[in-house]
C-alpha cells in the first residue's frame, strides 16, 4: 500500500469518526465505537483501550501518590501497551480548579509522571511515553463542588501511533 493511499485512508476514518461524533454515534460506518476493525470489541485498537482498559487514574486532593485503583488501571494499561507495541502515549496531568495556575501546573506535571514510572516499572519502555500537564486548564467538569473535582484530578493515558500496518 503506497504511503499516499495510507494517508486517504487515515484521513477518511478521520472523517467518518468526526462524522459520527455529531451524530451521536449512531451512524453505522464502522466508527471507533463500533465491533468493526478498530472498534471497541477491536482488543488492539484505541476506542478498545480507552473503553476497556481505562485511560484514566483519578487522585486525591493535592496528591500524586498512586492509589490502589489507580495502580490496578494502570497495570491493565502496561499490559496492553505491551501487547500493542506500535503505540505511543502521551501521559496528561490534571488538577482541579483549586489552587493558582503555577501550583496546578506542578501538580499535574507529578500526577502524570508518577503514572508514566508505574509504567515503566511494569515493563513499557520508557521512550515510548511522554508527559505533559495541564494543570487546571481542561477541566472535565466545571463546577465548584467535590462532585466535579474529584473527576479533575487524573491522568490521562492518551495513544498515538499504531498507524504503521
Amino acid at each position: 500500500m503506497s504511503g499516499l493511499t495510507k494517508v486517504i485512508l487515515v484521513i477518511s476514518a478521520l472523517g467518518l469518526a468526526a462524522c459520527d461524533n455529531v451524530t451521536g454515534g449512531n451512524s453505522n460506518t464502522g466508527s471507533l465505537t463500533g465491533g468493526g476493525a478498530g472498534g471497541v470489541a477491536d482488543q488492539t485498537s484505541p476506542a478498545y483501550f480507552q473503553q476497556e482498559i481505562g485511560d484514566r487514574v483519578l487522585f486525591v486532593v493535592d496528591q500524586s501518590t498512586l492509589t490502589t485503583e489507580a495502580k490496578g488501571i494502570l497495570l491493565s494499561q502496561a499490559n496492553w501497551l505491551l501487547a500493542n507495541t506500535d503505540y505511543t502515549a502521551t501521559i496528561e496531568g490534571h488538577a482541579d480548579e483549586q489552587g493558582t495556575r503555577e501550583y496546578n501546573l506542578a501538580l499535574g506535571a507529578r500526577r502524570a509522571s508518577e503514572a508514566r514510572e508505574y509504567l515503566v516499572s511494569q515493563g513499557v519502555a520508557s521512550n515510548r511515553l511522554k508527559v505533559v500537564s495541564y494543570g487546571k486548564e481542561r477541566p472535565l467538569e466545571i463546577c465548584s463542588n467535590e462532585s466535579c473535582y474529584s473527576q479533575n484530578r487524573r491522568a490521562v493515558t492518551i495513544l498515538t501511533g499504531g498507524l504503521t500496518g
